[in-house]
């Protein structure tokens, strides 16, 4: 057997990679201070100062949700990881579910849980509108569902779905409501406890000035009811939150090897959203979304959903007419160093995803991609 030959180097340089302006649906700019703190020494996962470090950010972490909720962690992984935490330890096989879909990760919700038993029925809305209280009390009424999944921030649709009522809605038909904050949190007004929502999860990429790699995921005292009182174990080990209080609670007992720099990262980002104000942090983007949203409309350029049920951090634009969607963001990347989404689902090649998150979300980065947009657009 002939030996493998040992790669040339010249054929792999070091990696340099351009600094980005990324207002895409994700990830959006990591902070400085993120990165920096990204670089403090590796320790040990049972080592005392990283254990501190896991304690005071599910405290933290509380905060930012706005909870007091017990059950407050993170799990490795994208907020992907979040949502499939959510329905793994909740949904068992045979439970009914509701899953309201307005978008791509309202469908995405309902076929992990087909994934893991669950007899769902999927209530659909066109992509752009939000449900009413209505809308899900009749759904419930004609089949009550032991979980019920909703999106509060679409990413595909740039819908913000108002959660006023739903959660005691759900609850008054027994049913426990599992709610995607993935592009919200941090940066659209969210009380988890004020609202009643059972569980709910989001990831550091967005809103949070963090890299992708963590899913976070809070679970209401109601909640943790049905995961201790579960007739079969939790079908994906990684994911069992039960397993992971374990090594997060008092026990600390080992789960997996967490990633030290993520959480050093992750960490600091939330002291930046303690040290702005959860207050301040919401103004900041809804300030920094009406301005591109004036300055779109100056532009001539329509956008795709209503004003009231807006997103603040993920704006869709409609393609105007003759307009090559592809070709506009090819030239702002290679022009002007700028991302931009393009459309998903059932909006592909209809709609440019601009996002406005966490760092990204500051007025200049606001004046200098609609300055592109025009000369592009002009041309």
């Amino acid at each position: 057997m002939s030996a493998i030959p040992t790669p040339n180097l010249s054929a792999y340089p070091e990696l340099d990679t351009p600094a980005r302006l990324l207002f895409g649906p994700g990830p959006s700019m990591v902070h400085p201070r993120v990165t920096r703190a990204m670089t403090v020494p590796v320790v040990g996962y049972m080592d005392p100062l990283f254990l501190d470090i896991l304690t005071k950010t599910a405290d933290l972490l509380r905060y930012t949700f706005q909870t007091e909720n017990r059950l407050t962690l993170t799990v490795s992984g994208t907020g992907t990881a979040g949502m499939e935490a959510a329905i793994a330890n909740l949904v068992e096989p045979g439970d009914s579910v509701l899953a309201f879909a307005k978008g791509y990760f309202g469908l995405r919700l309902a076929e992990m849980a087909r994934r893991y038993g669950g007899n769902v029925e999927t209530i659909t809305k066109t992509w752009g509108e939000a449900f009413a209280p209505h809308e899900i009390k009749a759904a419930l009424d004609r089949r009550p569902a032991k979980v019920v999944t909703i999106v509060h921030a679409e990413t595909s649709t740039g819908v913000c779905q108002p959660l006023d009522e739903i959660a005691r809605i759900v609850h008054d038909q027994g049913g426990l409501l599992i709610v995607d904050a993935v592009t919200s949190l941090g940066g659209v007004p969210l009380k988890v406890d004020e609202l009643g929502i059972d569980v709910c999860y989001s990831g550091t990429q967005k809103c949070l000035g963090c890299p992708p790699g963590l899913g976070l995921i809070t679970v209401s005292p109601r909640a943790e009811e049905k995961l201790n009182a579960r007739k079969s174990a939790v079908p994906n080990f990684f994911l069992d939150l039960a397993l992971l209080q374990k090594y997060w609670g008092s026990e600390r007992v080992y789960h997996h090897t967490a990633s030290m720099p993520m959480h050093y990262g992750f960490y600091e980002g939330l002291r930046m959203v303690v040290e702005e104000g959860l207050e301040n942090r919401w103004a900041r983007h809804r300030k920094n979304a009406e301005t591109l949203w004036k300055g779109l409309a100056d532009l001539d350029l329509t956008l795709h959903v209503p004003h009231d049920i807006r997103l603040v951090t993920l704006t869709t634009v409609r393609i105007p007419d003759g307009v090559d969607e592809a070709q506009i963001r090819q030239r702002l990347m290679q022009d002007y160093n700028i991302e931009i989404g393009a459309g998903l689902g059932d909006l592909k090649g209809k709609v440019w995803r601009i996002g406005l998150m966490g760092y990204s979300s500051r007025e200049e980065n606001v004046l200098l991609l609609l300055a592109a947009l025009e000369k592009l657009l002009h041309k």
